[in-house]
């Protein structure tokens, strides 16, 4: 049955962590402790070391939230660019896995996005009632500069993403991990002369294909597979049978790949009750969080999209939703009547 995490991106407890409590939240997702390392102790390893992610999983337990996902990476560009020093990145890689293994946290949430990430035009546009939305224009990136990492084909792509999951997944198999690749956001076929691979259903078709190890699973972020599929309840179903659904990103949008705006969890383009309900009844058994929200009145962001407001909003509206989907599919129990 679908579990809710979120988001942690404090070095030491905030009210919002005693807000997810309050609202039945218990797992927690993380960066690497880079600046978000337990604010009471000094450690200098790496943060993708074992001690590093463990000082922080110790904060986090200390509190009642368990770590479950890591969705942050070492650097990697070498290793996406196939470039001399992948080797090393690839050794950093392996350390942190094998981290994540000793220390139970079953999920690396990572992007084959090279040079470029996770990409917005606008981060301040109007949406429901003025809260401010960000948004995706892509004739302005259009005519940008190109990426100072330099250019790499889609054929390129797939191959240093083979070189790597071959390398990769026999270790995740070991220390009981899984791989979740997350879609390129936006999911479009080139951002700045570097090309985008990880667009499409049939991406991750190909993916599953190559390497068919339990160990290698997705990210289904609803904001990008709704904007490459029109039937996103079907490919939930699809994958989630197929146990390839490792992590959950649930959020909404209105547009097109190439020119979109990101909207309340409530207020998109998605049937997000047929979505959850998909969810439900696959059995789905990893974590889903709410991912980006607006900011609404009178509060604070600190990382663009991740308000705390925007979130407890969404967290309920989930809520809603998962007792729905569960009446629907027998999949859990409600409530008992007061």
């Amino acid at each position: 049955m679908v579990e809710f995490a979120e988001i942690i991106t404090d070095s030491q407890p905030t009210p919002f962590w005693a807000n997810l409590r309050e609202m039945g939240v218990e797992k927690a997702v993380i960066a690497l402790p880079r600046a978000y390392q337990d604010w009471r102790k000094s450690s200098f390893d790496h943060p993708w070391s074992y001690t590093s992610i463990a000082l922080y999983q110790e904060l986090l337990g200390e509190e009642e939230l368990t770590v479950s996902v890591v969705e942050d990476n070492p650097p990697m560009e070498n290793i996406r660019f196939g470039r001399p020093g992948r080797e090393e990145e690839l050794e950093q890689v392996l350390v942190m896995i094998r981290a994540m293994g000793k220390l139970g946290i079953p999920t690396w949430c990572y992007n084959w996005a090279a040079g470029v990430g996770w990409v917005r035009t606008q981060m301040a546009m109007r949406g429901r009632g003025g809260a401010l939305v960000a948004g995706y224009d892509h004739a302005l990136i259009d005519h940008s500069d190109r990426c100072l990492y330099g250019t790499i084909d889609a054929n390129a792509l797939w191959e240093n993403l083979s070189w790597f999951l071959e390398r990769v997944l026999p270790v995740a198999e070991v220390a009981g991990v899984r791989l979740a690749l997350h879609p390129d956001d936006p999911p479009v076929s080139a951002v700045r002369g570097i090309s985008r691979i990880i667009n499409s259903v049939d991406a991750y078709e190909r993916l599953f294909d190559m390497f068919p190890s339990p160990a290698n699973a997705m990210t289904l972020c609803q904001g990008n597979f709704t904007l490459f599929t029109d039937d996103l309840p079907a490919e939930i179903t699809k994958f989630g049978e197929a146990d390839r659904i490792a992590f959950a990103h649930f959020r909404d949008v209105k547009g097109t790949p190439e020119h979109f705006v990101e909207t309340f969890h409530d207020n998109g383009q998605t049937d997000m009750l047929a979505c959850m309900t998909a969810f439900e009844r696959v059995g789905y058994a990893g974590v889903m969080r709410s991912d980006h929200v607006p900011l609404m009145a009178g509060d604070t962001q600190t990382v663009p999209g991740y308000s705390n407001l925007g979130r407890l909003f969404a967290i309920g509206y989930m809520t809603g939703l998962r007792e729905a989907a569960r009446a629907a599919t027998g999949s859990g129990s409600m409530p008992e009547s007061q």
